[in-house]
């Protein structure tokens, strides 16, 4: 599906379904490496509500930008939502002034599926790893 790009996605992104899992975004435009991708915006939510939250539903879409501060995705019309895990990601996530923004490691080419290392997460390690990524740790 073709997604209108906001002012603050830096690089043109398609949402699209995933070989990793369920839908993922994919560069819409070869994105140089060390550029600023996007980022993405959503409900801003304390870290105790965040993890009553992700107890609640099967998909999560959650991210802890302090101790006291999370934001949830879960609503976001953002594109960037639904960036997949890989255990070999050619992108990372930032948090920046309590923003999620997402940078590539490395060129990205078009049509390519951005994804990033999710580091801990809340499944600690019950989750199985789709990424299917040479040297895949197995679990989230």
């Amino acid at each position: 599906m073709n997604v209108e790009r906001p002012a603050y996605q830096k690089f043109a992104v398609d949402v699209g379904p995933s070989p990793i899992d369920g839908h993922g975004t994919f560069a819409a435009e070869a994105i140089p490496p060390r550029r600023k991708i996007g980022e993405i915006r959503g409900e801003s939510i304390s870290v105790d509500e965040a993890r009553i939250r992700a107890t609640r539903t099967e998909r999560i879409m959650i991210v802890e930008v302090s101790q006291r501060r999370a934001i949830d995705f879960s609503r976001s019309a953002d594109p960037m939502r639904f960036t997949n895990h890989s255990c070999r990601p050619n992108a990372r996530l930032c948090i920046r002034n309590g923003r999620v923004e997402f940078y590539a490691l490395r060129t990205i080419g078009r049509g390519e599926e951005i994804t990033v290392d999710y580091g801990d997460t809340h499944h600690e390690g019950r989750l199985r790893c789709r990424c299917g990524a040479p040297g895949c740790r197995g679990a989230l």
